[in-house]
């Protein structure tokens, strides 16, 4: 497995960093790596303060410019490919497999769906994402114009989006409107998650049953929203969490028993279609992504 190229994470610092020692603030706010593996990153010099080697004992004050130069790493072994659905001169839509994230983060720099479009498309700009886990379409931008004018048709819930889902259990209804809101509970180890919340963001959905099977049901979803994790927080508040889903339980919220993280797979979810005006030649698009064998109609 070959090694990235590393990355520079910077950051410039705000009025909570105040009065802070560096390690303390390092270890306080970036608690996937232990007080110890901080000290170990000061020690090797890969942490910089205002362009100088820091110690990890000096007090912050805001405006300051923190730089982690965090060294080559291997990545997780991820599917490195992706098909084209769509392409002309504003807009590219392609189609990504289960497990390849969309951006970066969480330990993915280069295996990600970002990186490998860009070695085709150098100026592609996503104008959405879907979950580590979630297949199906993706759209990026290639021109300026068509980047604003899209941002702005998301913005105003004017792309219809369009998802099939396998969950567990057999509905009882055939359409479910879902206005769960979603927001931050308790996660033991992430701290919070999003999640079913009486005091969320409205969040809309449209659920309707395109197959029953033994112990599980075919959905095909439309969402008017786009809150993280939608689908399978509003499928489990219904009592239908997607089958195999490591975190979310049948009330929408982290499962009791060791529940999974956002990332961790398991469950199948594929984004099947879009539609909206093309910001430039003014006429509707569709872009359908090909259905996972799993989640074809089996009758």
């Amino acid at each position: 497995m070959a090694l990235n190229q590393g990355y520079a994470y910077t950051e410039q610092l705000v009025k909570k960093a105040a009065g802070l020692t560096l390690l303390d603030y390092l270890s306080r706010f970036y608690t996937h790596s232990s007080v110890q593996e901080w000290q170990e990153r000061l020690q090797q010099q890969e942490v910089h303060l205002d362009g100088q080697v820091a110690t990890g004992q000096e007090t912050l004050k805001p405006g300051q410019t923190l730089i982690w130069h965090r060294p080559p790493w291997e990545e997780p072994e991820v599917p490195l490919h992706f098909e084209v659905l769509q392409e002309d001169e504003h807009l590219l839509a392609v189609n990504k497999p289960s497990g390849l994230p969309t951006m970066p983060g969480g330990g993915f720099l280069e295996h990600t769906l970002l990186t490998l479009v860009r070695k085709t498309h150098p100026q592609a700009s996503p104008l959405h994402r879907l979950g580590r886990y979630t297949s199906g379409v993706v759209l990026f931008a290639t021109s300026s114009e068509a980047a604003s004018l899209m941002a702005r048709a998301w913005r105003d819930h004017a792309v219809q989006k369009q998802y099939l889902a396998l969950a567990s259990g057999v509905a009882e209804k055939d359409v479910y409107p879902i206005h769960t809101p979603i927001g931050p509970v308790l996660h033991p180890r992430l701290g919070t998650v999003f999640a079913a919340h009486p005091e969320g963001k409205p969040s809309s959905s449209l659920a309707k049953v395109l197959e029953r099977r033994e112990t599980s049901t075919l959905f095909e979803v439309d969402i008017q929203t786009g809150r993280p994790h939608q689908i399978r927080i509003h499928l489990a508040s219904i009592g239908h969490p997607l089958a195999g889903d490591p975190l979310y339980g049948p009330d929408g919220l982290p499962l009791q028993q060791d529940p999974g993280l956002p990332g961790d797979g398991g469950y199948l979810l594929h984004a099947a279609r879009l539609v909206f005006e093309h910001p430039i030649k003014q006429q509707t698009t569709k872009i359908l992504a090909p259905v996972p064998s799993p989640l074809q109609l089996q009758k």
